[in-house]
């Protein structure tokens, strides 16, 4: 499958090395150029594109960036994408650490929600509750007892299973987490954040998640901070 990644940060390179290894094509893109992403393609093959090269090289493509760059990204990014590619968003809103205030997520619009529209395609959210450090380690094969299971929301059930099928690959269980709209269920401050449960501990968490989001998630006067300090 050809994998398109715009954002080589923890997440992104991690997936990168991971796809590669189980034999993907992958173009990935970074907000600094080609030209910077030297060491990640000789390390796993994965060809340098710009961001719009890789919108439109991949049958999956995962936007794997913080919050507040989404608004950076090439107007009409994905306007000349085929119909069937499914995008797959990674993304957490961190406002006091990182993204300062997004009005609407703030407003209870989930994360990727806001992600789709800004993007004006429809997106798959995965890959957002696991440390990338765990996400590169901690595969297992099918039947493993206690494989760490991944939830995944999307609106559309073909672009789900593509997704869902990925995760397996790469060693995990995929729980299907309904539609985008309930994608809140996996958010920071959720039961499934940086949790790693089974299967039968994510729908379990999923079925706790408040949709009220904590005070340590939201925005505040001096946000952003740090990951350090948060503000």
């Amino acid at each position: 499958m050809n994998i398109g990644i715009i954002g080589a940060g923890n997440i992104g390179g991690t997936l990168t090395r991971r796809f590669a290894a189980l034999g993907h094509k992958l173009f990935v893109a970074n907000s600094r150029g080609p030209e910077t992403l030297a060491d990640l393609a000789a390390e796993t093959g994965a060809k340098p594109v710009t961001v719009e090269g890789a919108a439109q090289s991949g049958d999956v493509v995962v936007v794997t960036i913080p919050e507040k760059n989404i608004l950076e990204l090439p107007a009409g990014l994905f306007a000349k994408t085929p119909k069937d590619v499914v995008v797959l968003d990674t993304g957490n809103y961190y406002p006091q650490q990182r993204d300062g205030r997004i009005d609407e997520i703030e407003n209870g619009m989930p994360e990727s929600r806001w992600v789709e529209k800004q993007l004006g395609w429809p997106v798959v959210k995965a890959f957002n509750n696991i440390y990338a450090e765990h996400l590169y380690k901690l595969g297992q094969p099918p039947g493993t007892p206690g494989r760490i299971a991944l939830p995944v929301a999307g609106d559309d059930p073909i672009a789900k299973a593509i997704v869902l099928q990925l995760i397996d690959q790469l060693g995990f269980d995929g729980v299907d987490a309904g539609g985008l709209g309930e994608s809140w269920w996996q958010q920071p401050g959720t039961p499934v954040y940086t949790t790693d449960p089974d299967a039968a501990g994510v729908r379990h968490a999923l079925a706790k998640a408040s949709k009220e989001r904590k005070p340590e998630w939201r925005a505040m006067p001096s946000s952003p901070g740090s990951f350090a300090a948060p503000a």
